[in-house]
């Protein structure tokens, strides 16, 4: 655990509204108190209105007032950055005035706001040099950030257009709408990541398409395969993933504008005209319900992160396992001399950035558990489930990303050796062909026959420390003896495969199917805030 400055565990400094415990209340004069005298803190005034209309904002760095500069351990060194700034608070807070200033162009479009006040409106800045260290400390006194938010970019603005400000918006609106373009954008991130990952997995399935090995099941050697075909499987899931995220993408990249209680009442018959205008202006859909307590979408996101981070795993487990010195048939490393370097044995050489994908990953599937819970909303709006998802939604993407960050960096700087593949293929004493023995005399003694055969010479052999080979020749009925010389002449590992190599084939002829066809979509789904 790290701690803060004073002692105590220290905030992360990024989230949706992740304020961090070591984060400094920085008292603001109080300029007014309410009616009776007193009560709790109170809304600084802006210059020439009255206290508690609006916040005045210093120009103070947004990131270095109230915020810890550093994220927990395994993020910070291992995270990925453009995913990190994506749910980063700053970038958040730019996001919650970029809607406010949409809402009030959206609202101009249909005559609800006068053009002049929205472009006023429109001409507030992207937010970065808000005093936030400010508006957390009343986002505390409030419990959620928007109407202290609004009252500083009200500060700013003149009387006019700041009466057109959030008009007709509930603090959910704003929030969730700029929840939907953050995931939309973090959608596109991992989609790029997956496509990176499964680039670098499509080139070792191709170059390993005859790389003959053991297949492994619950841990021990089972069957003749190839490495090609070990990772199709590995490739064909990272492109069912890619097709969930674009799936999942028009579910939850919707504008939510529905007011107070989702009957958009405080805007009147306009609402339908400007939720669309918002959605058009925003890059986003428009939903055909309100979501507010809805929260399926949120959910799926979350469920995609620890998936493609278990995908990620799966892949990194693999290459810890098959990385023990008594296997030693992979190897990753960047060729740097401290590369997984332990501080007291020389000879290591860890797995290091495989242990990261798994490490994020096991996070994911925790956190993610908390989002179905969090779809148990009473009424329509949440007591407590929504800012679960202000702490769960960022931690869920970071991971994410950051597991297939890592995993692509394993793929690029995976050694594999050939020949320690074919080695440890026979070095059970054959016993790797066991099936393809089994089934070779399956034909003229019967499949149960053969399998009881094979099964007794498989335990000689291990007793006596034999192989196959010389204990089926040892208990092979006489009859038979003829049928077991032709089977020792011609199995051989890399002849019994399957369709291990055609398989390596159809899933490569799939993958780059889908890359050209999805390459120029890809490429197009840059929202406006993104530019």
């Amino acid at each position: 655990m790290r701690l803060g400055a004073r002692g105590r565990p220290a905030g992360r400094g990024r989230g949706l509204l992740d304020l961090g415990a070591d984060a400094p209340l920085r008292r603001t004069p109080r300029l007014a108190r309410g009616r009776d005298g007193g009560g709790g803190p109170q809304l600084p005034a802006r210059p020439g209105r009255a206290a508690g209309r609006g916040v005045v904002s210093t120009g103070a760095p947004a990131e270095s007032r109230g915020r810890s500069a550093h994220g927990y351990l395994l993020t910070q060194v291992f995270g990925d950055p453009a995913t990190a700034e994506l749910v980063s608070p700053s970038h958040t807070v730019r996001l919650w005035v970029d809607v406010e200033k949409a809402l009030a162009e959206a609202e101009a479009e249909v005559g609800l706001v006068e053009p002049e006040d929205a472009a006023v409106i429109a001409s507030l800045g992207d937010g970065a040099k808000l005093d936030q260290a400010s508006l957390w400390e009343h986002t505390r006194t409030v419990g959620y950030p928007i109407l202290p938010l609004v009252r500083m970019l009200a500060a700013q603005l003149p009387d006019g257009p700041a009466g057109r400000l959030h008009f007709g918006a509930t603090t959910q609106d704003v929030m969730d709408t700029a929840l939907a373009l953050q995931l939309k954008g973090v959608l596109d991130r991992l989609d790029d990541l997956l496509v990176q990952f499964g680039q670098e997995i499509a080139g070792l399935v191709a170059a390993h398409r005859d790389t003959v090995m053991a297949a492994r099941t619950h841990g021990q050697q089972a069957v003749p395969t190839t490495f090609g075909a070990v990772l199709s499987g590995l490739l064909a899931e990272i492109g069912r993933h890619r097709a969930r995220l674009a799936d999942a993408r028009p579910r939850i990249a919707l504008v939510s504008l529905n007011g107070a209680g989702g009957t958009s009442a405080a805007i009147g018959e306009a609402a339908g005209r400007v939720r669309a205008a918002l959605a058009g202006r925003l890059g986003l859909g428009v939903p055909s319900a309100v979501w507010h307590a809805a929260r399926d979408g949120v959910a799926e996101v979350g469920w995609l992160c620890a998936a493609v981070s278990s995908t990620a795993a799966r892949f990194a487990t693999d290459v810890i396992n098959l990385s023990r010195n008594e296997i030693g048939e992979l190897a990753e490393g960047s060729g740097e001399v401290h590369y997984g370097a332990s501080s007291t044995m020389p000879q290591k050489a860890n797995p290091i950035r495989s242990e990261v994908v798994v490490g994020m990953s096991l996070l994911a599937g925790a956190v993610a558990a908390v989002l179905p819970r969090a779809m148990v909303v009473p009424h329509e709006r949440a007591a407590g489930e929504w800012q679960a998802e202000w702490q769960a939604v960022p931690q869920l993407a970071e991971l994410a990303a950051g597991a297939l960050l890592n995993a692509v960096a394993v793929a690029r700087s995976l050694t594999v050796d050939v020949d320690r593949m074919r080695h440890n293929a026979w070095m059970d004493g054959g016993f790797l062909m066991a099936e393809a023995f089994m089934m070779g005399l399956a034909g003229p003694m019967g499949r149960e026959d053969a399998h009881d055969l094979v099964t007794a010479a498989v335990r000689r052999g291990r007793h006596r420390r034999e192989t196959l080979v010389e204990a089926l020749r040892s208990l092979i009925p006489t009859e038979q003896a003829d049928r077991l010389e032709e089977l020792v002449a011609r199995l051989r590992p890399e002849t019994y495969l399957g369709d291990a190599p055609t398989l390596c084939d159809r899933v490569l002829q799939e993958w780059k199917a889908s890359v050209d066809r999805d390459r120029e979509q890809r490429d197009e789904r840059s929202a406006p805030w993104k530019n």
